[in-house]
């Protein structure tokens, strides 16, 4: 999609009166190139059954309240009391933009933006879900990274 950003400006440019037709052309451009428009959003909209899912576990499960987990989570049905879970995924969330190529700069600050809503919203949820978050956003950053190096965007040392 990166790649297709200055020609959809050509194509936004030259149809910016007529809307139906710059769709139209924009279909063929993704077509032709083989790019899908909405790759960014299907992970996270497979991910929303599963943490919907690990939220009602998490919330109604008998067994696992005041069990411990590791260090200082002694809970992953309640919120982490230091905050240290929801703090270091925003942070993972805003790593994850320095290795997803975008263009668009609004795309990248409302992303940002959206890093630092989530950590303020996932502050009160159950640091089990929040580890789930977390440990997905740690997976991600590898897997750009991994993406990333084997396009030659990092060099090899």
């Amino acid at each position: 999609m990166a790649d297709l950003a200055p020609e959809i400006k050509k194509l936004q440019k030259k149809y910016k009166d007529d809307p139906q037709k710059l769709q139209q052309e924009m279909m063929k451009l993704y077509a032709e190139h083989g790019a899908n428009p909405m790759s960014g959003c299907l992970p996270i909209i497979v991910q929303i059954p599963v943490f919907i899912a690990l939220y009602n576990v998490l919330m109604v499960t008998v067994e696992l309240k005041n069990a411990p987990f590791i260090l200082w989570i002694t809970d992953l049905s309640s919120k982490d009391p230091y905050y240290i879970l929801p703090i270091l995924m925003g942070l993972s969330m805003i790593a994850q933009q320095w290795v997803t190529p975008s263009s668009d700069k609004n795309q990248k600050m409302i992303m940002y933006i959206m890093a630092v809503v989530f950590t303020f919203m996932f502050m009160n949820f159950p640091s089990g879900l929040v580890l789930y978050w977390l440990t997905n956003n740690i997976l991600g950053l590898a897997q750009g990274y991994i993406i990333n190096r084997s396009m030659g965007k990092y060099k090899k040392s």
